[in-house]
């Protein structure tokens, strides 16, 4: 069976939208699954729904990568958006036509390849997602490397050439996972224009004729299908081989910080997408959504559900009680808290469901359950907190959640190893808490403690918390009697006394 491409394509009776040619508008960095089913597919619809007419170019970040398979298909490749949607099974197909190739910079061709685009009139945007590691001044980049190691040193090369060839500056969208992500990467690219020398002028042209944005993504991206049978299927459906097939959740948003005129120049309102892909001066607001909803949600239910015999994400949804559990936390104590319009957050809340029961993603409770107690203090403290300073009251189901926590690090230790801290479930087989260290050898050194003990020791473990959480009225007691139950009586009455 042929390979995916234009000419391929046209044979295989393909009738949806495909763009075969048009100006190069946009510089990507990054080639990986994510960027592919999110920033691509957003600029895909652009083209169809706003006749933006622009291509991306990609660029791998790191020298072993995707290039040479992307441009031997032209920069075609299946994406899947796969899910529930108000509890409808949804498996949606699209050809994805708004790459025009990618580029190795570590080969002098595709170096000068990428510096020829970033002089280009048609140049606007780029984009940018190199991991949680990629926006990182390493002062051992130098102004002549071809390429320097560091992103932002590549970007800071790419940027000077433009403004070496009289080009107007560009808008810079960062989508890496941390926080202020646009201000870091400015941050970074000054430190080098400082490094290299570099004249006061290209500074000015950077820090005001160039946009930097930071922006929040949101799409669960599992990538490529892993079962042989299916991809077999898939194939022979379609007409072709295609090993950059993608697969993404169906639910998507771009938030994207900066001036709102920046509406008007993005292709995305035009195309109607203003709900999925929109500019805000600040969004915050909407990294506390996420945070605290949809992160919140996992981290808030899934170790006691583990407890209560669960094992992946989608089964809790088919349970009326973990369900149950979920929502009244997320509506009654976690929305009340965040500062966003309410009927946003319960189209959020609502969303979160169906995503949790996406069909396509077997997503394991365990998995979930990595490093939770930094996870329970950055995703669940501030609405529990925001919650008892408001109503002047303990929130049951979070509450219940902090027990819960404690009795999934507690639950009969066997003993610490070099992979995590043994314990053992009610229904008899062994699990491994990951965690910090110093967190699993505290747990590990109260093993003999009752539930009092415990419970008093975590509360006032200033380390964990910032703060000596038995201050907080009532709070004791209740986590020690939520304990008591989730150890006599099991996870699931625990959960069910709540409701």
């Amino acid at each position: 069976m042929e390979r995916l491409n234009y000419d391929v394509l046209e044979k295989s009776g393909y009738k949806g939208y495909i763009l075969k040619k048009a100006p190069e508008k946009v510089l990507q960095f990054g080639e990986g699954n994510f960027l592919r089913a999110f920033v691509d597919y957003w600029f895909d619809l652009a083209n169809e729904k706003a006749d933006w007419n622009g291509k991306c170019v990609l660029v791998q970040p790191i020298g072993g990568g995707l290039a040479e398979m992307i441009n031997d298909q032209e920069g075609l490749y299946t994406l899947y958006l796969r899910g529930s949607e108000k509890g409808q099974k949804v498996d949606d197909r699209r050809v994805i036509s708004s790459v025009s190739r990618c580029l190795n910079p570590y080969e002098a061709d595709d170096y000068k390849a990428m510096m020829e685009v970033a002089a280009s009139d048609d140049l606007e945007i780029i984009v940018s997602n190199t991991t949680e590691a990629g926006i990182v001044y390493d002062p051992s980049c130098k102004k002549d490397d071809l390429p320097p190691a560091s992103f932002p040193a590549k970007l800071t090369q790419v940027l000077y050439h433009r403004y070496q060839a009289g080009k107007p500056g560009i808008i810079m969208l960062a989508c890496e996972l941390i926080d202020n992500n646009g201000k870091e990467l400015l941050k970074c690219v000054n430190q080098y224009i400082d490094q290299w020398g570099l004249e006061n002028d290209f500074c000015t042209y950077v820090n005001e004729e160039c946009t930097f944005c930071g922006s929040l993504v949101d799409r669960i991206v599992p990538g490529r299908i892993r079962d042989p049978r299916e991809v077999a299927e898939l194939e022979t459906k379609h007409g072709y081989e295609d090993p950059l097939l993608d697969v993404g959740e169906v639910f998507g948003v771009w938030v994207i910080e900066g001036d709102e005129k920046l509406n008007d120049v993005l292709p995305f309102r035009k195309a109607g997408l203003e709900d999925k892909v929109f500019v805000t001066p600040d969004m915050s607001p909407y990294k506390k959504r996420k945070v605290r909803i949809l992160n919140g949600a996992h981290t808030g239910f899934v170790l006691g559900a583990y407890l209560a015999g669960e094992n992946i994400v989608r089964d809790c949804m088919n349970d009326e009680v973990m369900k149950g559990f979920m929502n009244k936390m997320l509506y009654e104590e976690v929305i009340p808290t965040l500062p966003l319009d309410k009927n946003d957050l319960m189209q959020f809340a609502a969303a979160v469901e169906d995503r949790f029961n996406n069909p396509f993603v077997n997503h394991e409770l365990m998995s979930i359950s990595l490093n939770s107690t930094s996870k329970w203090k950055a995703r669940n403290m501030p609405s529990f907190l925001g919650y008892i300073e408001e109503r002047k009251e303990l929130p049951a189901c979070l509450t219940m959640s902090l027990a819960a926590y404690i009795a999934f690090y507690s639950n009969d230790i066997q003993g610490l190893t070099d992979a995590g801290l043994v314990c053992r479930r009610p229904a008899g087989n062994e699990y491994t808490v990951s965690d910090d260290r110093w967190v699993l050898e505290f747990y590990e050194s109260h093993k003999g403690d009752s539930e009092g003990a415990l419970v008093h020791a975590v509360l006032t473990d200033t380390r964990m918390w910032d703060q000596d959480l038995t201050a907080i009225d009532g709070l004791e007691a209740a986590v020690i009697a939520g304990l008591k139950k989730i150890r006599t009586e099991g996870a699931r009455a625990a959960y069910q006394s709540c409701l």
